[in-house]
């Protein structure tokens, strides 16, 4: 797609609507709604928040507590897959910052009418009622593990032209993204799935068929060690099985046996060793370390967190 000529600022824009309202393009700076809405952003923490919402939406695709999968770029997953990311980020970002849902649009920031945009792609798809109005849009890089957010106004001046796809919308001209769009965040990291990290031959191994869950466990253990398991990881490790979870406490003996000390943030002694050795454990998370490397002994179990 080659690049669009666009209309100087001044200009009438080419939708009638703006057209009726006498409404001109204009930069970001002189568009007053957008500063109001630009304002309130900047009070939240948005690389984390989109971070969380981010996450949230491809563990919901991929589903990997009952498919065992764990990579958004694995064969196993559908490209169809793929691109229906960005239909449940919409949900995951409204819930995460507790924006409530608001016709016309996706919902209101300070009662302005703003639609949620995301792709795994290098643009949007912008539907004609998103036409003219500000939008907040995601671009999630899966190669980069990396995602970053505009805020813009989607003049239908500053789309491509013709038909669109199949629905009609139509994609942002690169130089109005660049020059009329607002970078809320540059490119922030998207945490990396464990699992991610083994080899061809440690993933076989892993997820070997007619394996119990104590040995995945322990095999997985046995290959990550120092790094943080979270609880959506081993589900996924043990997918379609019972009680997973009572399973890793169980290999707790069988890991010191081969030299690894596992730790379990839900108890407030294996908590605290983790913190000595400079791991922040969640309720959920689990950790690995070998032993020549724990300075001191914790007794298993402990108070419970919770």
């Amino acid at each position: 797609m080659g690049r669009l000529k666009l209309q100087p600022l001044g200009a009438a824009c080419m939708n009638e609507d703006c057209r009726s309202e006498g409404r001109v393009l204009r930069a970001p700076e002189d568009d007053r709604e957008l500063q109001a809405v630009l304002g309130e952003l900047e009070t939240y923490n948005l690389a984390a928040n989109f971070t969380e919402a981010i996450r949230s939406s491809i563990d919901y695709v991929l589903d990997g507590a009952r498919t065992g999968r764990y990579d958004l770029l694995s064969k196993d997953v559908h490209p169809g897959e793929r691109a229906s990311v960005g239909a449940k980020l919409e949900y995951e970002v409204q819930r995460v910052f507790k924006w409530k849902k608001a016709k016309p649009l996706d919902i209101e920031i300070v009662g302005v009418p703003v639609d949620l945009k995301s792709t795994v792609g290098d643009n949007w798809a912008i539907p004609t009622e998103a036409h003219c109005h500000l939008c907040i849009c995601t671009q999630m890089s899966l190669k980069r593990n990396a995602h970053r957010s505009w805020l813009i106004r989607t003049h239908t001046s500053w789309l491509y032209r013709g038909k669109g796809n199949k629905d009609g919308k139509r994609g942002i001209a690169v130089d109005a993204r660049t020059q009329w769009g607002v970078l809320l965040y540059d490119w922030s990291r998207l945490p990396v799935n464990p699992l991610t990290l083994l080899t061809e031959s440690q993933v076989d191994q892993v997820f070997e068929l007619g394996r119990g869950q104590e040995v995945r466990l322990l095999k997985m253990f046995s290959y990550l060690p120092k790094i943080v398991i979270e609880r959506s990881v081993m589900l996924t490790v043990c997918a379609g099985n019972q009680d997973p979870m009572r399973r890793a406490r169980a290999i707790k003996k069988k890991a010191a046996e081969k030299g690894l000390t596992l730790l379990c943030g839900k108890w407030v002694a294996d908590r605290a060793a983790a913190k000595v050795h400079g791991y922040d454990l969640g309720p959920g998370d689990w950790v690995a370390i070998p032993n020549e490397s724990v300075m001191e002994e914790e007794p298993e179990g402990g108070d419970l967190l919770f």
